[in-house]
């Protein structure tokens, strides 16, 4: 019975192994950030810009405003708001600011995805003819250059592009700070990496745009829960892959607190799962039939809540072998390498992500060594300490060494680095809340009903500029 344990955990650990080193290596690519182009290309696509809101009248202003001062001619955009079920004054706001708006009261069919669907037919119908539609969130603040930058890539051929996706409100919470760090690990790790290698990038929700041919072609259709994947995949399908524009930024909302970032991330979750039903086995039919490895990696993405808890179980027996008193017999991925090695790797993790900040200009140069010298506890600890050591004389060192730290950061470097270094500790805790959302979302997948996410923060444009420049 042992030996069909160890050969089960075997088969099944060394399958995470593997996707996780996949993820990995991928990222890999994301390291180099190709120079681009010092000369302007002459501005010559038209856009619709169209903004989904739903009771947003605290910052349906601010995202108007902020689109009306891109460098880009204003002959060739148009600014348009669905004020979608709305019972504030989102449409009145949005029109004094001077959008053009569309209402839409529908009981039945709720959600940005049906709003969305809605819009592009009216667009279809309109006579002013638009080269492409860019969707944004009512929360958003888009850089000055965005146009710019979806204009250069729709002239370099691509259909279907998604801008960089910031954070407005990094440093308000513990939560917006680890929201802000998963966002910009993707964008570099996940995203940037697959555009260095050809493959399709994924729409993120808002920041993109698609050429007006093309939707009319594939048609939206996306009305789940994550209708950005769900188009995603079909375009895949449709043997399409999205460009990526790293210097169009756009800025979003990240909640505060726990329960609204869970509520929200069951909710991606929920339709995560829904899609996986739906598109997995497609994709992967079309990736072994036309040897397609763009559609066997967006595949493999669809399969994310899977992932996590295949990795979460992955981790619960990796503790079961290494508490229990003689042993259950199972294989964990320890096995692999020795202690020596595991420790390097670990030091690598926890360093890699502080690197790729300091890469997006989201950390300090001093910032990051604080982080490098700190790593250098499973070390020091180590060294200090045996196998038969009391756990409090190791819960004191720790908490010393830890402190000593947070002193000399916050009299050395000042108040937002101090957070940035404690907040970047409970990323931590933030990632293992996945698992548990994860499998609410799994379990729920079936519940389409759209949850709102209330927007309290008025933030302008140049306050998010003059963040940035502080921080660099």
């Amino acid at each position: 019975m042992k030996g069909l344990v160890y050969n089960i955990t075997f088969f099944f650990q060394m399958g995470v192994f593997i996707i996780m080193l996949y993820y990995l290596v991928i990222s890999f690519f994301g390291l180099y950030k190709k120079k681009e182009n010092s000369k302007d290309v002459a501005p010559e696509k038209s856009f619709a810009l169209v903004v989904a809101a739903h009771n947003e009248e605290m910052v349906i202003g601010n995202i108007i405003d902020s689109l009306k001062l891109m460098d880009y001619p204003k002959e060739l955009y148009d600014i348009y708001v669905i004020a979608d079920n709305c019972s504030d004054n989102t449409a009145k706001i949005a029109r004094e600011h001077g959008a053009i708006v569309y209402e839409r009261f529908d009981d039945v069919k709720k959600g940005k995805g049906y709003a969305l669907e809605w819009m592009f037919n009216i667009l279809f119908n309109m006579d002013k003819k638009y080269d492409a539609v860019v969707v944004f969130d009512a929360d958003n603040l888009a850089s000055r250059n965005f146009l710019k930058e979806l204009n250069k890539k729709l002239k370099e051929g691509y259909k279907v592009v998604q801008g960089y996706i910031d954070s407005k409100n990094p440093h308000d919470s513990w939560i917006s700070e680890s929201y802000s760090i998963s966002f910009w690990t993707a964008n570099r790790l996940f995203q940037l990496s697959r555009s260095n290698l050809g493959l399709s990038n994924q729409i993120g929700g808002t920041g993109f745009c698609i050429d007006m041919e093309v939707l009319k072609e594939i048609g939206w259709g996306a009305t789940c829960l994550t209708e950005d994947l769900e188009f995603t995949c079909k375009l895949v399908l449709n043997g399409q892959k999205v460009g990526w524009a790293h210097n169009a930024v756009v800025y979003d909302e990240k909640p505060l607190t726990l329960k609204q970032s869970w509520r929200q991330r069951k909710r991606w979750m929920q339709g995560f799962a829904d899609v996986a039903s739906r598109f997995f086995f497609k994709l992967m039919k079309k990736a072994i039939k036309d040897r397609d490895f763009v559609a066997f990696d967006c595949a493999l993405y669809t399969i994310q809540p899977f992932i996590i808890v295949a990795f979460g179980l992955s981790t619960i027996l990796t503790m079961l072998q290494g508490y229990s008193a003689d042993g259950m017999n199972i294989f964990i991925i320890s096995y692999l390498f020795s202690p020596i090695v595991w420790k390097i790797l670990s030091v690598f993790q926890f360093l890699f992500t502080p690197f790729v900040m300091y890469l997006e200009n989201k950390l300090s140069k001093k910032l990051l060594v604080y982080f490098s010298l700190y790593s250098l506890n499973i070390f020091i600890f180590d060294y200090m300490f045996d196998p038969d050591s009391k756990l409090i004389y190791i819960v004191l060192a720790h908490a010393i060494f830890l402190g000593s730290f947070m002193l000399v950061i916050k009299n050395f470097e000042g108040k937002l680095a101090f957070k940035m270094f404690i907040w970047y500790l409970l990323y931590g805790i933030y990632t293992l809340t996945w698992l548990p959302i994860t499998i609410q979302g799994i379990l729920d997948k079936d519940n389409k009903e759209w949850a709102h996410t209330k927007h309290t923060r008025q933030i302008s444009i140049s306050e998010i500029e003059n963040l940035d420049e502080s921080i660099a």
